[in-house]
């Protein structure tokens, strides 16, 4: 009996290994199936979009939005895995009128060069600092602390390119059928929007924003 032992522990121990070695080879798990008018929403029709032969991704957003916020390290992800094919661009909501001066001061930022300077800025002065900055003539003080000048970014605030600007903004809030903030947009034929029903989180929206550029590279041959 005791002779045998060492047999018996040899088995033993070749089973643990083979089951080791089963699962070190089990194959990885199968990537989600997205569908179309429950995961995200087929735009019909189509939004024209402004970015010429690059796939566009358009994030919908507000300052004024604490998930968006939250949304913006999943957004820095996204840009860093987009491919030379697709381009991101930023669209700020008006939903109602407290947004309205954070939209017009992104239109303005973006005037003047400063938005990649200010933007994730911005978003840390009202979400974790909590400074007062509801008004567009706050704003240009928080600005003038990154280089512009408080006069011209009001001047040019309240331009009448900036009003344009505006004015097209929220035809293509509307056009996208935006429900709320914040919504991606891929190449103006997809809605992306984390839906608690659908197990869709900024995790989740991120890997079906990066599928559905994928998508239409592929239709696009790049």
């Amino acid at each position: 009996m005791i002779k045998r032992l060492p047999g018996v522990f040899a088995l033993i121990l070749g089973l643990l290994a083979t089951a080791a070695c089963a699962a070190d080879t089990a194959p990885p798990a199968a990537a989600r199936q997205w569908v179309a008018g429950s995961d995200y929403l087929v735009l019909d029709p189509p939004v024209p979009t402004s970015t010429g032969n690059k796939i566009e991704v358009v994030e919908v957003f507000s300052y004024a939005c604490p998930h968006c916020a939250h949304f913006q390290p999943y957004i820095e992800e996204l840009k860093s895995k987009l491919p030379a094919s697709a381009q991101f661009v930023l669209l700020p909501a008006v939903f109602n009128a407290a947004w309205e001066p954070f939209a017009r001061a992104f239109y303005t930022a973006q005037a003047l060069g400063l938005v990649d300077k200010t933007h994730q800025a911005l978003f840390d002065a009202l979400h974790r600092d909590h400074l007062p900055l509801g008004s567009i003539d706050a704003l240009a003080k928080f600005y003038a602390g990154y280089g512009a000048d408080a006069a011209t970014f009001l001047s040019t605030a309240n331009s009448f390119v900036i009003e344009a600007k505006m004015a097209h903004g929220n035809d293509l809030v509307r056009d996208y059928h935006i429900e709320g903030t914040p919504t991606l947009i891929v190449n103006g034929k997809y809605r992306v929007a984390m839906n608690s029903e659908r197990s869709i989180g900024p995790a989740e929206a991120i890997k079906l924003t990066l599928y559905l550029v994928q998508q239409e590279g592929q239709a696009k041959g790049k």
